[in-house]
């Protein structure tokens, strides 16, 4: 399949709504039963603020995506996707614990470092920091941001989280921010620090910051369209950064295919795990589900995903 990375299924969380949801009982539920129904990952997405130029998401030369449209209007109710991975640490005992992606640069990195750090210890070691920069400019001008030096942002804060993450002492000096003899405990349970998925397209920028910084990649734009395509030429750009892709975890979509009736159609839905996982592909995501209403129909619905994703992946019917 995909060398000595087991292939995984993640699951996207409801974590926004584009109305006022109420409550967010849902939430808890659906991590409740994609934990106990033996999926692999869950992810929940980002966004702090809005501005009122949602178009500008359809535009990838700021980051965006070609033809894409945001799932909610500027007043859509987003959690923080941190904050809501915290209060999931009790709701869940087995399932990893993922950001898809938190726009990390608009953190202060001191802080970041120490609630992932946080989660980590709090979930026994579950935690994935999926980051990008985002395409949004009212959301760093909103944080005092510089939007055009997003990426040299990113870039900081993932030195800095793992400097804090890995030095029992840690020192730090760059342009503008500077520190040391600085002590942070806990460190995450993960030996190294919390996984950093790097999210992007091919390009030399994000290449480097996957082959200083990454254990995955979550490919974006025409590498996530063409994921095969997308590998090869990521493997060619790290192997000019000097990283061997072998050990690099990457996203899959897998197209959620349903039957007449409306449900899911679990062997429909894997029947490209095979041939994705070929290209190299470790990680097949089938975004966010709509549950039923009873736990008892709802673990069955994930539960044959499940078998028909670990039966066509090649592995044991059991996780």
């Amino acid at each position: 399949m995909s060398g000595v990375l087991s292939p995984r299924l993640v699951v996207g969380l409801p974590s926004f709504a584009a109305e006022d949801p109420g409550d967010w009982g849902h939430f808890f539920r659906q991590a409740r039963l994609l934990d106990q129904g033996g999926v692999d990952r869950v992810v929940v997405s980002d966004h702090v603020v809005f501005g009122e130029r949602l178009e500008e998401y359809g535009r990838p030369e700021i980051g965006g995506r070609r033809g894409g449209t945001q799932p909610t209007g500027p007043d859509g109710h987003w959690l923080e996707p941190l904050t809501a991975l915290a209060a999931l640490v009790g709701t869940t005992g087995r399932v990893r614990l993922g950001t898809n992606i938190v726009v990390a640069a608009l953190r202060r990195p001191v802080v970041l470092a120490k609630m992932a750090a946080t989660i980590d210890v709090l979930s026994g070691g579950r935690l994935d920091l999926g980051v990008g920069v985002g395409w949004q400019r009212e959301e760093y001008e909103a944080a005092g941001l510089a939007f055009d030096r997003r990426g040299a942002l990113l870039d900081r804060t993932l030195e800095v989280c793992q400097t804090l993450w890995r030095s029992a002492r840690a020192e730090y000096r760059s342009d503008e921010l500077a520190f040391e003899a600085i002590h942070m405990m806990p460190k995450p349970r993960q030996a190294g620090g919390v996984p950093i998925w790097v999210s992007g397209t091919v390009n030399q920028r994000v290449a480097s910051r996957l082959a200083r910084f990454g254990s995955g990649w979550i490919p974006w734009g025409d590498a996530a369209d063409d994921v095969a395509v997308g590998i090869a030429s990521m493997r060619a750009a790290l192997d000019a950064a000097g990283r061997d892709m072998s050990g690099i975890r990457v996203v899959g979509t897998l197209r959620l295919r349903r039957g007449q009736d409306g449900t899911p159609d679990a062997e429909a839905t894997m029947a490209p795990v095979a041939e994705l996982a070929a290209a190299g592909v470790t990680d097949f995501a089938v975004g966010i589900l709509r549950f039923p209403e009873g736990d008892d129909e709802a673990l069955e619905m994930v539960g044959g995903l499940v078998s028909a994703f670990r039966s066509a992946a090649g592995l044991p019917a059991t996780p």
